[in-house]
């Protein structure tokens, strides 16, 4: 363990004793968010993201140890295990060096070169490979051996090369050098499978594709590799062959003679059959794990954005799920998101009973005292918010296009059967709708976070991956934010520090049968609830309506004792301190240092007494799109409207402006200056102003631009041709057609 901590503290750059705290407090069981909130001071204060990577990087080295130990003892009971051989696996840094000393050694099937030595070869490889003044022909006559079946001069020589090739293939330090060569000049060739060039169109930019390894974004690789996988493509992942042959060569060529062209033989062999496979296997998982981190990164960064956007906040609501044909579902929410009442209207086409529509959203809003009504942003939402923006409801009542990706799915779940038993899809949809509006963590925790509709490539990359990285993403987002004890969905609760599903089950359970909590200390009530739990947990929980009002804030119950002693010396209440800055402003905090408090976790409780149970998240502001442009009919190239991220990837951004079909902002077209990674730039959510480029009807295709001269009609803002090709080039913004892009988004348009 000593040796992974240092290790690791090399890698992150932090001391080795934040990585040994780190270690140890997960071993005791805690949790990164409770860690990164409440053990600072152990710590050294190292925040969330550093903590994880503490954690995934100890599990790694520790199933690499896994791997050292199994591999000693399988050449252990082979009794092949010297002092040498033991010191230079101890030595590995990585899997693939540990395999590569392993390779000799591994139990294998039957091959070319083990049939060659159950001929009795192996002293003719051996004297060949030696390279000396011999006739390798003449030294073959002795093995020419019909009982051993070896029949002729050149069986015996093929089978002693053979043996050559695996010894080369099997050579650790040949093995390395290789793999270098690999990862530094391996191309990427890519070419469509003969006759499939009609079928597979949606593929045709990489029909005759060559590019170097190193240099492939995340998102062309995944999109080859579907390609391949649907069996339109095929790839190729190597070097040029003379580079590989000239570093086996170098390595193993010691002299020009008759031998050695035999040994020459060898090594073409052996880089074909052996080398070159395995290193291609190599290179592919290694280039797909690049991959899948760059696209699970986008997805986590854009899960990250949707889940802390803005909430409405607790405001009786009205949501519509809108429709032509089967009508549009009304449903309406209290402010705790409580379903009051539903129902169906028809204004839009076929039936256009507008004025009986109009009639029952007025009674309803009046009826329930809506703030704020919600309409998702599938088929017939623009015709269904120009008709309640028509009916003449009171200013003051705000329509607002939700973003739906996701509802549908969360309709036919097994969590809003059990939440709506009496209910159909239709209604519990129309309360989703509602319910994003009013605070979207809440509700899209509810929903598997790879059908929100912000992912990239999400069904190619490791799914065991995804699920990890985007579980820790939902986890962090919850606890930031805190959850309302006695309101929240046991969904909510799952997430938060310490629960998990049983446990969450276990306090709705409890809450349902006792009442309310009034205090934290009531969680210990709770069954299964021990201490461990109540320490992780705690912190994240808010109760509004507590008698203790730090129950309603982010200081952990283990810190009130020195609220309460702060409060003791200023002869003040714990409600004073919190309500009077004048009183707070008197507090030292450097008094109330400890062995078990620092100074970070006496500023984190000044922060909160300043606004306790504060929400991290922006205040709601929503987005107007264009009058009258509800379809892609309806757009012109040149028009410049408002719009809303609805996703982000490595080559653009897309963008929700109104017609029923995200835009593609293409990463050139993002700002007056080179965009390397989107992101640096935009996040879900952000509400951006656009201008549409160009429209494709037929292909439901919308190119977009963020910059203030799109079409280069400013002369003193147009790039000289050489400077923007050399731009394209470099960002490899010029290697794929729009449309292709916008497919590679499975199932993002509606």
């Amino acid at each position: 363990m000593k040796v992974f901590l240092k290790k690791i503290s090399e890698e992150l750059g932090i001391r080795e004793s934040q990585v040994a705290a780190t270690a140890a407090l997960l071993e005791e069981g805690g949790t990164v968010p409770f860690i990164a909130r409440y053990r600072k001071e152990r710590t050294g204060e190292l925040d969330e993201v550093q903590i994880g990577t503490v954690r995934d990087r100890l599990e790694q080295l520790q199933e690499l140890e896994k791997r050292r130990e199994a591999i000693k003892k399988s050449i252990r009971e082979q009794e092949k295990l010297t002092p040498e051989l033991e010191a230079k696996i101890d030595k590995a840094n990585t899997l693939s060096e540990l395999e590569d000393i392993y390779l000799p050694y591994k139990p294998k099937r039957k091959t070319k070169a083990s049939v060659a030595r159950e001929k009795g070869l192996e002293p003719l490889a051996s004297v060949i490979y030696d390279q000396g003044a011999i006739i390798p022909a003449e030294e073959a006559k002795s093995f020419n051996d019909n009982e051993k079946g070896v029949t002729n001069i050149e069986e015996a020589l093929q089978g002693a090369r053979d043996i050559i090739a695996e010894w080369i293939n099997e050579n650790a330090e040949i093995r390395s050098e290789m793999r270098e060569l690999f990862n530094r000049e391996a191309l990427v060739k890519c070419k469509v499978i003969k006759g499939k060039e009609e079928e597979g169109q949606k593929y045709k930019n990489y029909f005759d594709w060559e590019e170097q390894l190193k240099k492939v974004p995340s998102h062309r690789m995944l999109a080859m590799r579907r390609g391949e996988k649907e069996m339109f493509l095929t790839i190729d992942i190597c070097p040029e062959e003379s580079q590989a042959l000239d570093i086996l060569e170098t390595a193993v060529i010691r002299r020009e003679n008759d031998a050695a062209e035999h040994v020459r033989q060898a090594i073409k062999d052996c880089y074909r059959r052996l080398m070159k496979p395995s290193m291609e296997t190599v290179a592919r998982l290694g280039s797909k794990r690049k991959a899948d981190e760059e696209a699970i990164n986008v997805f986590k960064e854009n899960l990250q954005h949707l889940l802390l956007s803005a909430p409405l906040g607790q405001k009786n609501t009205l949501a519509i799920d809108p429709g032509f044909r089967t009508g549009c579902k009304v449903v309406c929410l209290d402010a705790q998101g409580k379903l009051l009442e539903h129902t169906a209207i028809y204004p839009n086409e076929p039936q256009r009973k507008m004025a009986e529509s109009a009639a029952v959203i007025q009674h309803m809003v009046e009826k329930h005292k809506i703030s704020a009504i919600a309409i998702g942003n599938g088929t017939a939402s623009r015709e269904t918010e120009k008709f309640v923006k028509s009916i003449g409801l009171p200013k003051d009542v705000l329509v607002v296009m939700v973003n739906e990706s996701g509802a549908s799915i969360y309709s036919a779940s097994g969590t809003a059967r059990e939440e709506f038993p009496d209910y159909d899809v239709t209604v519990r949809g129309a309360v989703s709708i509602g319910r994003r509006l009013m605070d979207p963590l809440a509700e899209l925790v509810k929903i598997d976070p790879k059908s929100i509709g912000v992912g990239q490539y999400q069904h190619d990359v490791d799914q065991n991956m995804l699920k990890k990285s985007l579980d820790d993403t939902v986890i962090s987002c919850v606890n930031a934010v805190g959850v309302e004890l006695n309101t929240a969905s046991k969904e909510v609760l799952s997430y938060v520090s310490g629960l998990g599903p049983s446990l969450a089950r276990n306090i709705v359970d409890y809450r349902n049968e006792n009442g309310p909590f009034s205090d934290r200390k009531a969680l210990k009530n709770v069954p299964r609830l021990g201490d461990k739990a109540f320490e992780q947990a705690a912190g994240f929980l808010r109760i509004r309506s507590a008698k203790n009002p730090l129950d309603a804030s982010a200081v952990h119950p283990e810190s009130y004792h020195v609220v309460e002693q702060m409060a003791h010396d200023l002869n003040a209440s714990i409600g004073q301190l919190i309500k009077d800055s004048g009183v707070r402003r008197n507090i030292e905090l450097k008094k109330y240092v400890n062995e078990t408090v620092g100074l970070p976790t006496l500023q984190d409780i000044l922060n909160e007494l300043e606004k306790p149970g504060r929400d991290p998240r922006d205040t709601y502001e929503a987005v107007e799109f264009l009058e009258g442009v509800n379809t892609l009919e309806d757009l012109k190239a040149g028009m410049q409207m408002q719009g809303v991220v609805t996703n982000i990837t490595n080559f653009g951004a897309f963008v929700d402006i109104g017609v029923h079909q995200d835009g593609l902002v293409h990463l050139s077209h993002i700002a007056d200056q080179y965009v390397d990674n989107p992101a640096d730039f935009l996040k879900v959510q952000q509400k951006v102003n656009v201008t549409v480029i160009d429209v494709d009807i037929p292909r439901k295709r919308i190119s977009l631009s963020m910059k203030p001269d799109p079409f280069g009609q400013n002369p003193k803002k147009r790039q000289p041709s050489g400077k923007k090709n050399q731009t394209k080039q470099k960002s490899g913004q010029k290697d794929m057609g729009f449309e292709d892009k916008l497919a590679m988004l499975k199932g993002k348009f509606r």
